[in-house]
């Protein structure tokens, strides 16, 4: 099959919708972003890869991040994560309060990453570095930061991250103090990552039967799988089952534009 002319066959098809869409620009610092980037990379698990554009260009991971710090969490409270973030869909939007209070602090996605957020900074004693670290092991670049001029916008205008984070707190959901786990999901969220990193990184999810152990973050293939299955159903927040009825991969969204999805046993 010839992947390459795939891509660019793909480039070709949606360059004419390129003008409908925006930045994020609840956020900032990624309004400031050139909307016109584009890069597209496929690794596959047989070790071939295929790129167009600007796949070696970095941009803010955002919510892709999510998934990084859900396999630090398996991986550190094994099942017993489940007891405090949930594993269903939304339903309503991703951020939403109102499901929050009326399910009485335990969290579905946006809510539940900073929940995962809280418990690496319980388990780890330096939870920043140690994220940092799992990430560049993942996608084999040592270069790997946060963007910290992200972050601080984030937290700037992060005014519903801060409610939940309140609320959660208010139900005891989360331990540390309230602007700490902030922060660190913010910090998250600005990872800043390139097509091709971001494209390896989740090759460890695609392949299951191959043993999962990154900068001491280990996995089970079942484990791995799991984690595929919250991406089929949660990855992309309210149009999760659109993506999943049209796509039909796992895969993750994130607010800096990029988009991951996985074919397991086969590619990312």
């Amino acid at each position: 099959m010839d992947y390459q002319k795939i891509l660019e066959d793909i480039y070709k098809e949606i360059l004419p919708f390129a003008c409908e869409g925006a930045q994020a620009d609840y956020i900032p610092a990624l309004a400031q972003i050139n909307p016109d980037q584009f890069g597209i990379c496929l690794k596959l698990v047989s070790g071939e890869e295929y790129s167009h554009m600007q796949a070696d260009t970095r941009f803010s991971i955002q919510s892709i991040a999510k998934v990084f710090a859900l396999a630090m969490g398996l991986a550190l409270k094994g099942e017993s994560l489940w007891d405090k973030v949930g594993k269903e869909p939304s339903g309503t939007a991703f951020n939403s309060l109102v499901q929050l209070e009326f399910e009485k602090g335990k969290p579905r996605i946006n809510a539940g990453a900073i929940v995962v957020a809280d418990i690496l900074l319980s388990e780890l004693e330096d939870a920043e570095g140690e994220f940092l670290s799992f990430v560049r092991a993942l996608s084999g670049s040592d270069d790997i930061g946060y963007n910290m001029s992200v972050a601080l916008s984030e937290r700037e205008k992060g005014y519903l991250n801060a409610a939940i984070g309140n609320l959660l707190k208010y139900h005891g959901t989360i331990n540390n103090d309230i602007e700490r786990v902030l922060m660190f999901y913010f910090k998250m969220c600005s990872v800043e990552m390139s097509c091709r990193e971001l494209s390896l990184a989740f090759l460890a999810f695609a392949n299951h039967r191959r043993k999962f152990d990154y900068a001491g973050i280990s996995l089970t293939a079942s484990q791995v799988k799991r984690i595929n299955a919250i991406m089929q159903t949660c990855g992309f927040y309210d149009e999760a089952g659109e993506f999943a009825y049209f796509v039909g991969l796992p895969g993750k969204s994130g607010v800096g534009g990029g988009i991951v999805a996985i074919h397991p046993l086969q590619y990312v």
